[in-house]
Formats: structure tokens, C-alpha cells, sequence
């Protein structure tokens, strides 16, 4: 009946372009005969005939501006109007709805970031500097002891810390990458310190008089405590300033770890950290939209309860 369905020709052409396309969902019930190309329009002809509300809201995503026009014959169906509606909003949105989609996007991606921060992982320290290394050296990795990194730590095993020191020379590598790149002179490079202090510990082993010369095992354990002395200020144990390091307070160092954190934070929010994160997936998540309207309860308890 005219009006009530969509074109032959037109549906003949739609479902052949989505049936050559990779990937195309169909349900699991029909999977097994959706092998070929055939199958695939047959079974996409026979949707868009039978029910197409459904095969708009299945499909309709893939569609273009010129195939969403073949199905203004059903528009006096609730459902297929919405759908063409709410399909053409999303190619072509009005000025209102673009402003409207992106506090949509950044509140979902507000409440996403507190999940994260809740986890206590994705913004952890070493979580943020191995995504960013070189930026957490400027902030806060030249304050700290490079050598203290390699340490073996409690509890841990022999393959375990060979692994993580593997993982930092990674790190340190990226680090003086960017430093190269940006410039910064050679005797400042990451590591270099770690090189100089080695170089002035073997020149001080070989001025030694002979008598210590023939002590090779003691003078290595002598080195091997010295290193372990070394605490995370660059400080010896006997109380001697380590000169390449720069010493922070602890609240000094605490307030540049929260302004890398807020950059990281930032950066997120902004889209950059597509390489880890889906942000197809966050921006369209509704469910995070609930995070808001909790807020906003608990906003309209506290104003009444401070009323009373």
C-alpha cells in the first residue's frame, strides 16, 4: 500500500550496501545464517519490511541523509518518526542540541573521571607517569631519586624487580627522548646523574693506595651500602647532600604531585587520552547520568534539611 513501506528499489538498495559493509550486527539468533552476502540482505530486507522502527533503531546509525529520506513514507508511524527524529538530530544537530550534547559529554566525563579517582588506579602516581613521563619528570620526578626507583622493594621477588627496572629504563628512555627533542642540554638528561655519581665512585676505587687495592670485595660492599644509603631525597646516610638532586618539603612535593594530578585530570576531560580510554563509549554512556542526579537529590536534601 502506498505510504506504508518503504520503496522496493530503494530497500533493495539499502540493504545491499549494509550487507557488503564489515562488522554489521545481526542478532545471535540469526548469526549461524547470516554467513554470505546473500543471507545478510535477505535477512536485512526482510527486517526493513516487516518492522522498520526495528530496523532503524538497529541500522540507522549506518544509514545516510539521502536513505533516511526513504523513510519519510512511514513518518505517521510513532515509532519510525521518532527514530528518523532523533537519527537526524545526530547528523544534523540545531545549535541548541550541539551546546545541549556537550554539557552532556562533559558532565558524563566529570563523572567518570570521580569512578576513576575512586579506583584509585587510572590516577595513581605510577599509573600517571607511565602515560606521561616526561611531564611527571618536570613536576615531580626531578625532585625524587632516580637511583631509589631501582631499589628492590619489600616483598617482592628477584623476576619481579627485574621486570619493573626493565620498565624504568623504558620510562627514563621516553623521558630523555623528549628531553632531546625539547633541547634541554646534555648534562641535565634524566640519568645523567645516576652515570656521574658511578664515574666519581670508581675514580675515588682507583686513587685508593694499593693496600686497599687488593681489598676488591670490601670496596664493593663499601659501594653496594653506599648506593642502599642513598634515601629518596638524594641524601646519604652520614647526611651529605647528593648535588643533582633538589630537595622539596614534603608539602612543596605534595603540592606539585597535586598539580601534575590536576593536569592529568584536565587531560582526560579535554579528550587526550584516547590511546587508553574509549571515549565513544563514556561520552554515550546514559548510566553516568545518574551520578548527576544523585548529586542533585542529595543537593535538594542537604538545602532542606538546612532549612529546617
Amino acid at each position: 500500500m502506498e505510504g506504508r513501506a518503504v520503496e522496493d528499489a530503494a530497500a533493495e538498495e539499502i540493504a545491499t550496501r549494509l550487507s557488503s559493509l564489515d562488522d554489521l550486527y545481526f542478532p545471535r539468533a540469526v548469526q549461524p545464517t547470516a554467513a554470505s552476502f546473500d543471507q545478510r540482505k535477505s535477512i536485512l530486507l526482510d527486517l526493513l519490511r516487516r518492522d522498520p522502527a526495528v530496523f532503524l533503531e538497529r541500522y540507522g546509525s549506518q544509514l545516510s541523509v539521502d536513505e533516511l529520506l526513504e523513510f519519510d513514507a512511514l513518518k505517521h508511524d510513532y515509532e519510525v518518526d521518532w527514530h528518523l527524529k532523533n537519527l537526524r538530530k545526530k547528523i544534523s544537530p540545531t545549535s541548541e542540541e550541539l551546546k545541549s550534547r556537550s554539557i552532556a559529554v562533559r558532565n558524563r566525563r566529570l563523572a567518570y573521571l570521580k569512578k576513576l579517582v575512586s579506583e584509585g588506579q587510572y590516577f595513581s602516581e605510577d599509573s600517571m607517569r607511565d602515560r606521561e613521563p616526561y611531564l611527571h619528570h618536570e613536576y615531580v620526578g626531578k625532585f625524587q631519586d632516580l637511583m631509589g626507583r631501582n631499589m628492590a622493594r619489600p616483598g617482592e621477588r628477584w623476576s619481579e624487580t627485574l621486570m619493573r627496572r626493565g620498565e624504568e629504563a623504558t620510562l627514563v628512555s621516553r623521558i630523555r627522548e623528549e628531553q632531546q627533542r625539547l633541547g634541554v642540554a646534555e648534562s641535565d638528561w634524566v640519568g645523567n646523574e645516576v652515570v656521574e655519581e658511578s664515574e666519581e665512585e670508581e675514580e675515588e676505587v682507583e686513587s685508593e693506595d694499593d693496600e686497599e687495592a687488593k681489598k676488591p670485595t670490601e670496596a664493593s660492599s663499601s659501594l653496594e651500602e653506599a648506593t642502599v644509603a642513598m634515601d629518596i631525597n638524594g641524601t646519604s646516610s652520614n647526611g651529605e647532600q647528593n648535588d643533582k638532586a633538589t630537595v622539596l618539603p614534603p608539602e612543596e612535593m605534595q603540592d606539585m604531585m597535586d598539580q601534575f594530578t590536576s593536569i592529568m585530570q584536565q587531560k582526560f576531560l579535554s579528550g587526550e587520552d584516547h590511546q587508553h580510554l574509549d571515549y565513544t563509549k563514556i561520552d554515550s554512556d546514559e548510566t553516568l547520568d545518574d551520578h548527576w542526579l544523585r548529586e542533585i537529590g542529595l543537593d535538594a536534601e542537604d538545602k532542606y534539611f538546612g532549612e529546617d
